[in-house]
Order: structure tokens, then sequence, then C-alpha cells
């Protein structure tokens, strides 16, 4: 495979997708897109396309099933009369449910110019393969979502009846046994099978009873035209790269990192695996608690609870297709640039999740198809585990925006410009949004205080706050899944006294959030309060975190005396004060952090940031998971917060000035300027030479060779290139961007 994935799409009008096979030798097309109108959500169409590659026969031959099923309560079947040899037109299928109404399907054989193969065996002449096979069946509604593996057995089923028949000598070719059956009519689950020669075309056109009028292949074409020549019309004026990326090259590359992020956005439903034990080992005080809690874990009693609904995005459509907490927030940072209503809609869904606690399981893996992909000892969700608060990164900007009064002209080239940005053309209605999620924001906050704090008083630190400290639970000795930064090494071994300072810094960058938003609604005292928490935040970062031994940020743990000391092992983790906007650009800290960053010995690569300094001890080794790798998200945080940062230094006002630390006048202006330069253009450079030669974007980058690691088709972060490719030039030596 050469590279797949939506080369333009938006959710609201559809795009096109391209298939690069190169083991079939072949490019496969599908354009999809929507026509609004009616009352059950309108209609729509898909047109796929199949276009032999280079070098393949004019003759090569290509099997295609579409398939159609119906879950739930409704009806779904084939509406022509049965015809044992096949279908020589039009497919139709009509059904109705109680949300969609009723509806047909029609699926077309397509131009004149396709051709079909001949058999060459007199014995299939029940087959015709210039007519399209259908079979109907009812299978259980719960083994709907495994019809691939149901076509394979229905498809064996069909070759050993032929064998039982006919033998197993001079067996016919594989295009021509491997087929469905030709009976249509009604069921559940419908298989529709063409075989082609050569190039080929063919529509499925999905019209609502309730529409002004039916989808027809020719209004299809039409629509195609104009859905693309939108989506790059809205490119163009909202997120086109800029210098030096503004070529065209880079503007197919944008638009598919941002089709495919898109692309993965659906809805979940079902049940999933939560241990509610609330066994006492789970509160993780005592020294030895990984043992302990592993001892709890193998002996709770494990059920299914829910089921629960989310829409959302998700890391890869292949490999990680379902909701991640942590990286929820970062997949919305491009999403929010290109359409703030559907962000925002999707905030809420992950908010709604919420239990009575104010906990959010950090995996969302909800029903059986989802459990499939993931292996059984990571299905079971734990309510006292937390995840990086991320989606607070999408509500900080809402409120940014909001107070910016953005997207106050609309772009009539959009037919859904309106909606995308409802909330910012109407502050009220942005208002409403945040009254209504406000309760669940202020429970999920509460909830983090109270299950991953960190102890200050039992081992007597000084720090200005004895309440401002935090310790992610869910830890082992090789693992923090709960902090995402799964393998980076931490204090060994685990203790309770552990500090963690990526948590602090998390809770910092909530707090803020939380306190805007309070602020934004008028709420007075909630705003005060926070206030307090933030002004113990920041300076029990430097209190409990700042190691002048190492000049460096750490974490902290406690030592076999009874002993508070830092553990530094410089990387992501270290710099996450400044990550998370909580440095000014006059910090007494910036310049030990800024040149961490900037030294190759450290964390600098010409391909981006390294997650974890080359000096350190334990840099590529294990599971080199974060111990080396560039991840594209924690360089967009670094990369924002080298052009834009929170000024949090006036304490006695708590004011959210934005700085530009490359633009503020102060002793690192000039460095930040040329870091950020540098690591925007090794960045870019970085996922779109590998996505050039490989056709994919990846989950991380090699910090030696740039080359793509783990996961490929990883659209879920990896698109924040789209939002770097849009972010402002800055050369070395300009007073101005």
């Amino acid at each position: 495979m050469e590279g797949y994935g939506w080369d333009e799409y938006d959710v609201r009008q559809g795009g096109r997708q391209t298939i690069h096979d190169t083991g079939n030798k072949i490019d496969i097309t599908t354009e999809f897109v929507k026509f609004p109108g009616g009352a059950n959500g309108g209609s729509w169409g898909l047109r796929v396309k199949g276009k032999p590659r280079q070098g393949a026969s004019d003759n090569l031959l290509t099997s295609v099933v579409f398939y159609a099923s119906m879950e739930g309560l409704g009806s779904l079947v084939v509406e022509n009369e049965p015809d044992p040899l096949g279908f020589g037109d039009v497919v139709t299928l009509k059904g109705t449910t109680q949300e969609l109404g009723d509806f047909k399907i029609d699926v077309t054989p397509g131009p004149k110019s396709n051709r079909h193969p001949s058999s060459p065996d007199a014995r299939f002449g029940s087959k015709p393969l210039d007519r399209t096979m259908v079979a109907s069946m009812n299978v259980p509604e719960e083994a709907i979502w495994q019809t691939k593996a149901i076509l394979f057995q229905h498809m064996k089923e069909e070759i050993d009846a032929w064998i039982s028949k006919n033998g197993d000598q001079n067996s016919p070719p594989a295009w021509q046994v491997f087929t469905v059956a030709n009976k249509a009519g009604a069921g559940n689950l419908h298989l529709i099978q063409k075989v082609f020669e050569g190039p080929f075309e063919f529509d499925v056109l999905y019209s609502s009873a309730s529409a002004p009028e039916p989808v027809t292949s020719q209004k299809l074409s039409d629509q195609i035209g104009a859905v693309l020549k939108s989506f790059s019309d809205r490119f163009a004026k909202h997120l086109a790269p800029k210098a030096p990326f503004d070529g065209s090259k880079y503007q197919v590359f944008a638009k598919s990192m941002l089709s495919n992020l898109a692309g993965g956005i659906g809805y979940f439903y079902g049940d999933s695996l939560v241990d509610k034990s609330y066994a006492r080992e789970y509160e993780e005080e005592n020294e030895g608690f990984w043992q302990e809690t592993a001892e709890a874990r193998s002996k709770a009693q494990i059920k299914l609870e829910g089921p629960s609904e989310l829409f959302t995005a998700i890391p890869s459509r292949t490999f990680f297709p379902r909701g991640f907490l942590w990286d929820e927030g970062f997949h919305l940072l491009p999403m929010s640039e290109w359409d703030m209503d559907l962000t925002l809609e999707i905030v809420r869904s992950w908010f709604r999740l919420m239990d009575e606690d104010g906990w959010i399981g950090r995996e969302q893996i909800l029903g059986a198809e989802a459990r499939s992909k993931v292996p059984q000892e990571f299905q079971v969700q734990y309510p006292h585990y937390a995840n990086p608060p991320t989606l607070f990164l999408v509500l900080e900007l809402f409120v940014d925006k909001i107070q910016a009064k953005s997207a106050e002209q609309v772009d009539s080239s959009d037919p859904y410009d309106d909606v995308r940005n409802y909330q910012l053309r109407h502050k009220q209605q942005a208002i409403d949004y945040l009254k209504d999620i406000y309760p669940l924001l202020k429970k999920h906050y509460s909830w983090f205080r109270r299950t991953q704090w960190g102890d200050v008083k039992s081992y007597d630190r000084e720090a200005f706050s004895t309440k401002e400290a935090y310790r992610w639970r869910g830890r082992t000795v090789e693992h923090i899944l709960t902090s995402g930064l799964d393998d980076y090494p931490r204090a060994q071994p685990p203790h309770p006294g552990e500090l963690h300072l990526d948590l602090i810094s998390w809770m910092g960058l909530m707090t803020r959030s939380m306190r805007r938003i309070a602020e934004t609604l008028g709420e007075d005292e909630d705003a005060k309060e926070f206030m307090g928490h933030e002004n113990g935040i920041f300076r029990n970062l430097d209190d409990l975190h700042w190691s002048a031994k190492n000049n460096s940020y750490c974490d902290a743990t406690i030592d076999d005396y009874e002993e508070n000391i830092h553990v530094c092992h410089k990387g992501y983790i270290t710099i996450f004060p400044f990550m998370t906007g909580l440095l000014s650009p006059n910090s007494a800290h910036l310049g030990a952090v800024l040149s961490t960053i900037e030294d190759p010995e450290e964390l600098w690569s010409d391909y981006g940031i390294r997650s974890l300094s080359k000096k350190n001890e334990f840099y590529q080794t294990g599971e080199n998971y974060w111990r080396s790798p560039i991840w594209i998200n924690m360089n967009f945080l670094i990369l924002k917060n080298l052009h834009v940062s929170d000024l949090h230094q006036q304490l006695q006002l708590l004011l959210s000035i934005k700085q530009v630390i490359a633009k503020a006048p102060g002793p690192h202006q000039k460095q930040a300027r040329r870091m950020y330069s540098k690591l925007r253009k090794n960045l870019v450079k970085t996922v779109y030479d590998e996505w050039e030669k490989t056709g994919f974007a990846w989950e991380q980058y090699n910090p030696e060779t740039g080359v793509g690691q783990r996961t490929q088709h990883f659209l879920g972060w990896t698109s924040l290139v789209v939002n770097i490719m849009a972010m402002d030039e800055m050369e070395e030596g300009h007073d101005e961007l």
C-alpha cells in the first residue's frame, strides 16, 4: 500500500478519498458528498472509481463488494425482482427507520465504458460477471460489525458447494470463484458485488423520502464539483500554509492532513469494562503500592458499564479507532480553526461521559468491535486513573476567540460558515454553551484535585502552598501510562511521596482555563478561588520542582532517608512549565529551559525536539517510546510557547496578557525568535518528507534520521502540522512578524 486516505474532506459536505493499492496494482477513488434537505438529515451520494496503476495490465480484474446493513429497529430489502443471474441494471434497496424515515439506496451499473470479464468456464454460466450479484441474509445484530468475516465465510460456502458438485480439478480462476450467491431479498445484511476489467466507475445513491428530490448520478457529479471547490476556497482563507510553505505541494499536503483528521471523526456507542471496586489499594498510599494495586486488580470483579455514546476524533482509523482523552484536545486544535461548532460538540460529548464523581475514562473502548482492537490487559478502565486534561487547551482557545471577537465576517463561499462559527458570531450563544458545560468542568477539575493530589505535609517539604502538588495514580516501575508519556524515566523505585512536574503543569493550565471561563461567565467567587489555586501552583513550581543543582525543573521524590530530592531526566517532562505556558518572557528560569531545548546534545535535532536528552542514560533504551522519539504534539506546544505565552508573572493582578516571547522585550527575545523559525521549518520538513516518501503521517519520528516510526496513517495529533504551517513566518532580526 503506497498510501490511502482523504485528499479533501469536510464532515458537513463530504470530499474525495484515494487508495493507492500497489499490491493489487490499482488506485481506487471514492467521492462522498451530502445533499441537505428534508426532515431526516438529507441525502448522500458515493462515487467509486478504479484506475489501474502504471505498469498494470489493461485487463486488470477487480472485484468490489459494497454492503449495507440494518442495526436496530427498521427494515432494509432489495426492491428488484429476484433474478438468479444477477442484475444488469440499478440495484435498489428500500429501507425505513424511525430516525431516517423512508429511504432508498441505488447502486448503479456505472457508465457504458465499464468492462467485465467473460467466464472461461461454462459451468459458471449461472454467474455472468457482467451483472451485479446480491446476497441478502439475516445475521445476529451483534455480529454485523464482523461483515468482512461473514463475507469470506459466505464465499467459502459457495466454493465448497461448487467443489462438492464439480470436484477440485481444473478449478476456474479466483475472480470467478470468489463471488457471492445471487440470493437477493429481505435481510439485515446485503452484500452487493461487481467484477470489473480495467478501469471502472459506479455510484451508490442514498435518497431520503423527505428530501425535495432523489439523488441522481448527474446531481452527484455536480455536487462533487461544488463540494471540492468549497473545501479549497475555505482552506485557502482559514488554514493556508504560510511562507516558506506556501507552495502548491504543501497545500496538497496540508489539505490531506486536515482531511484525514476530519475523516476520523465518528460516533461510537457501546458498553465498556470498568473496575468499580474502589479498592483501598488504588489510593497508592504505601511504599510498594504498585504491587498492592496489581494484586487488587487481579481480584477485582470487572463488569460491563453503559452503554455510553461518544462523538470524537481518533488517532488512527486503522490502528487506534477509538476515543483517547488526552489525544482529543490536540485533535481539536486544527478542527477548531476549521469548524468551531463541530469542535464544541465533540468537547461536550466527552464531558457528558463523566461519572458522578467527575471521572472520565482515558480510553473509550465502547462495544465488542472496539474491544476486538485492544489487548485484553488494556481494556479495563479505572476510576482513579487520570489523563492530561488537553480539552482545556481547546476551551482556552475558545475563550481567546470570544474575547478577540473573531469570525465576525461571514464567508459567503461556504454554505455552512455561519453554522461553523455560530458561537463566535453570537456571544450569548457562546456564553450559553459555557454555562451548559461549566458544572461538568468544575466537577472534573475537583476530581483531579481530590484524586491526583501530591503529599507535601508528610515529608516536611517547604512550599508556598501545601495543597498545590500533584502525583499521577496508576504508576508501575516502568510506566506511568496515565501521564501519556508511558515509559519516560521517573524516580526509582516508585514512591507515594513522588511529585510529578508534568501533572502540576497540566493543573496550572487547567486552573488558568477554569479561571478565565469563570471570569467570562461572571462567576466572580469561583474566579477568585481559581486565582488562589493558580497562584499556589505558580509558586510551587519553583518551591517544589526547580533544581538549582541541575538548573532545571524536575520531578521530586523521597529518598531512603525520608528526604525530598529532585529526579531530573531532561526532556519533555523538565520543560513542561514552558510547554503549558506557565513561564513568562521575563522568567528567571526561561533561559535555562530554552538552552536545554536548543542544545543538540540535549533535546534539539534537525528533525524536531527529542523527547529525552541525548545525554540521558536511558536515551533510546527499553521500549524507547518516549525515550528519544520526536512527537509532534509536544513539539507544537514548544513552538506555540516560543511564539505565544500567557504572562503570569504579575501575580498581584494575575492577568492573562498574551505575550509573544519572540517579540516581547526581554533577555531571550533573539534566542526565542531563532529557535521558533528553525524549529517550525524542521518540523514541517520532517513530516512532509516522510509523507511524500511513504504516503503516510506517522505516530512519531526518529530524532537521528527523521524517519517515521510506530503507527502509520497516524492522523491524530500529527495533524497539528497543519497549524504549524499556518503559523507566522518569523526571521531572525526582523522587528515584526
